[in-house]
């Protein structure tokens, strides 16, 4: 079964740059989570045979969103958090809006295990969302997949906006304490390990030079000056089905690039 994650960063531009439809043909995923859709169902022109279609779209218009694509209907599928970890966390908004409205998680059930897809709030350049990430965010995601892991293993993935290690960004050193390479940003994805889940791509692939994002800038891609911010991590009772883990950074479209396990 291939399960894919991708950040497109607007899912209308990727379907008219005709990236969408080659990704799709190329790979055929057997689950595509999707983060950045920046639309609501029926926006953009997916035509998916075969595939059940679940979004979560933020109540802003053009901003944020998630989705999932599955060849199997799920049996179930659950939006957001839970009422009760959002009001644990204060998860009631900031200066930029409501974390728990911009359509930010999406969960699927299958069989035998859940997927689950995000896109963490990006903590800003000046770090003013540093305190909602780390004293917020991060725990009550985690709370999220650990009460899902109640009833069956948890395959997470999508775009975390963080690099655990200086092997997940090109030029570590200018950027320690910056957004997205913080010591709290970093403790946060570092309480994902501790409570048991893995970090699938490193179970296959050691070492610096693979990355899934990349700054517009300075033509940063085609030097691959790039980040790894886009992961699968798998509940220790399902990572040793993980078969394999792979970044696909020659897939055109967005400033990320689909990130993908497949397991047995």
């Amino acid at each position: 079964m291939k399960l894919y994650s991708w950040n497109v960063n607007g899912i209308r531009a990727v379907v008219n740059k005709g990236e969408f439809k080659k990704f799709i043909d190329e790979h055929q995923p057997d689950v595509l989570c999707l983060q950045e859709t920046k639309a609501k169902q029926g926006q953009a022109e997916v035509d998916l045979d075969g595939y059940e279609e679940y979004w979560n779209s933020a109540e802003k218009a053009g901003y944020s969103g998630t989705a999932i694509f599955s060849k199997t209907k799920p049996l179930s599928v659950v939006h957001g958090f839970t009422q009760d970890i959002a009001e644990k966390y204060g998860l009631a908004g900031d200066s930029y809006g409501d974390p728990n409205k911009e359509g930010r998680v999406i969960s699927a059930e299958f069989d035998d295990f859940w997927v689950v897809t995000v896109y963490t709030p990006n903590s800003k350049g000046d770090l003013s969302r540093l305190k909602l990430r780390h004293e917020q965010w991060d725990p009550a995601f985690l709370e999220h997949v650990q009460e899902l892991e109640k009833s069956k293993p948890v395959l997470f993935c999508g775009d975390l906006n963080v690099a655990h290690t200086e092997d997940d960004l090109a030029n570590p050193k200018p950027n320690v304490g910056k957004h997205g390479f913080t010591n709290e940003e970093r403790d946060g994805f570092g309480k994902f390990l501790a409570a048991g889940y893995v970090d699938t791509f490193r179970l296959f692939t050691e070492g610096n030079g693979h990355y899934s994002w990349w700054t517009h800038w300075a033509n940063a891609r085609a030097r691959n000056v790039g980040w790894r911010i886009d992961y699968w991590l798998a509940s220790e009772g399902i990572a040793e089905r993980v078969k394999n883990a792979k970044i696909h950074a020659d897939q055109m479209g967005s400033d990320h690039c689909p990130v993908s396990v497949e397991i047995i």
